[in-house]
């Protein structure tokens, strides 16, 4: 596709996007950027939450993993109904009891400060890695077909996306998200489905997918491998457990439902719904390697190696072996999912800092605070997307996302210490615990094959370190509840 062509697709999606972000955003208070007036509807909430739990990397990740993994993701989908089932009976109605701004002000009322400020100051860390890893995958897309052929320093590409991000929730915070997010959804649900449509007018050929082992969904075989049943779906129900319902960025708009109730209708319809799309994804995915094995088509860069799963699908999206209106779904899809993401995850952060790190909430200057770290959380984003940028490599990159998933495991471990007993710990030795938590956690997970006969941690290392972080809990004990 031609850049310009690119280029035009993409400002006619975001001046419609800035256009809905106004109206939505436009009377919003602090109230309403924080936690939409607690007046949401629960079905917008569910089917902008599908838009955020659902990033560029999820866009082009997932169709790319069927050919050495077939469908095992699912495996993991199905963990995270159970995870969001969990969430909704378990986590929803303790946060609508204290009518919290922040899910981590529960740990300064179960704990004290210490406790409280070491699960913030998690949040925030995983939280900026993640977004500016997400957004990454988007500049890196952006400046292969749009800012790279036009001579733009990629630089300034990493400014572009991150004042998209910012203009679309510096106003109205979750009030607009929940709006712009509905639009990023339907668009991400449509190109999907019509990008199947079109491969398969193309005449792929699906008489064998049944038995293709690019269509294998479950593995009981091997309890080493990544893939094994038990280890995805155990795995999916904690992740999700764990980076949604304990992540600030997407309770936020679940929270901003009327009541629990409506709140949880929007968890099980959400989760019900993920599992559609998903499909859809990995249908796709099997779609795009049978076009490429009946026709012919060389899946190699232009170095002439192989491509990564993560390029398959922008290869043949963009690379006119289809009808152009398949690359102008790719970058609308691609483009609705990165963005629905980073805005979710920079108007969270944003909270949290204000609320949780601050301890801004009740400031009689909360609008200019908020404004000016909304700001500062937008350039914070842009500098680490230029930095990961500089340091570019695969390895980066997964350390990246390894160290953040660490950081939800002592989230994981206070917020199970809190609900399921009732015991008071030492809150000043809390930051102690939660740093050393993930320290033995990293110990055992890069010496695991050696004690453990050739066993290596993939997700289970969250548990492992939710489990450390309650064991360290269970070391700091009062004598007394007094």
């Amino acid at each position: 596709m031609n850049p310009l062509t690119i280029l035009l697709v993409i400002a006619g999606y975001f001046a419609l996007l800035f256009f809905i972000s106004y109206l939505a955003g436009r009377k919003a208070d602090n109230a309403g950027f924080f936690s939409g007036n607690r007046s949401s509807n629960w079905l917008l909430v569910a089917m902008s939450t599908i838009g955020a739990a659902i990033s560029g990397v999820t866009f082009v990740s997932v169709p790319g993993m069927v050919a050495t993994s077939g469908w095992a993701y699912m495996q993991m989908v199905l963990g995270f109904t159970v995870g969001q089932f969990l969430i909704a009976y378990v986590l929803i109605p303790l946060y609508y009891k204290f009518n919290l701004t922040s899910i981590y002000q529960y740990l300064q009322q179960r704990f004290g400060m210490n406790t409280y400020k070491s699960g913030a100051w998690l949040f925030f860390v995983s939280k900026m890695l993640g977004a500016s890893v997400r957004l990454f995958v988007v500049g890196e897309v952006l400046q292969l077909l749009v800012f790279g052929p036009l001579g733009v320093p990629f630089w300034v590409n990493a400014i572009f996306t991150v004042l998209i991000v910012y203009l679309c929730t510096f106003k109205g915070g979750v009030k607009s998200l929940i709006w712009t997010d509905l639009l990023k959804t339907c668009c991400l649900i449509l190109s999907v489905a019509l990008c199947i449509y079109f491969v398969l007018r193309a005449g792929v050929n699906i008489d064998g997918w049944t038995s293709s082992s690019m269509t294998r969904t479950f593995f009981f075989d091997n309890p080493k491998e990544g893939t094994y049943f038990w280890k995805q779906f155990l795995a999916g129900i904690f992740l999700v457990v764990a980076t949604t319902g304990l992540d600030q960025d997407l309770m936020q708009r679940t929270l901003s439902c009327k009541n629990p109730r409506e709140s949880q209708k929007n968890l099980i319809v959400g989760a019900l719904m993920q599992i559609v799309v998903i499909g859809l994804f990995l249908f796709l995915g099997f779609l795009l390697y049978s076009y490429a094995n009946q026709t012919g088509v060389a899946l190699v860069n232009a170095e002439g190696m192989p491509l990564k799963g993560d390029d398959v699908f922008p290869f043949l999206a963009t690379g006119n072996y289809f009808p152009v209106i398949v690359g102008v779904l790719f970058i609308i899809g691609f483009i609705a999912a990165a963005y629905s993401a980073a805005g979710s995850a920079l108007t969270a952060l944003t909270t949290s800092f204000t609320v949780d790190i601050l301890n801004k909430e009740k400031d009689t200057n909360l609008t200019q605070i908020r404004t000016w770290v909304h700001i500062g959380m937008a350039i914070l984003m842009a500098v680490c997307i230029y930095v990961i940028h500089l340091l570019n490599n695969d390895s980066v990159i997964q350390t990246v996302y390894k160290v953040a998933s660490y950081t939800y495991g002592p989230l994981l471990g206070m917020f199970c210490f809190g609900i399921f007993t009732k015991r008071q710990v030492r809150d000043r030795w809390i930051p102690l615990v939660v740093i050393l938590a993930p320290v033995i956690t990293w110990v055992i997970d890069v010496n695991s094959a050696a004690w453990f006969h050739g066993y290596v941690f993939s997700h289970e290392r969250l548990i492992l370190n939710a489990l450390m972080t309650f064991v360290g809990m269970l070391c700091l004990l009062k004598k007394s509840n007094s």
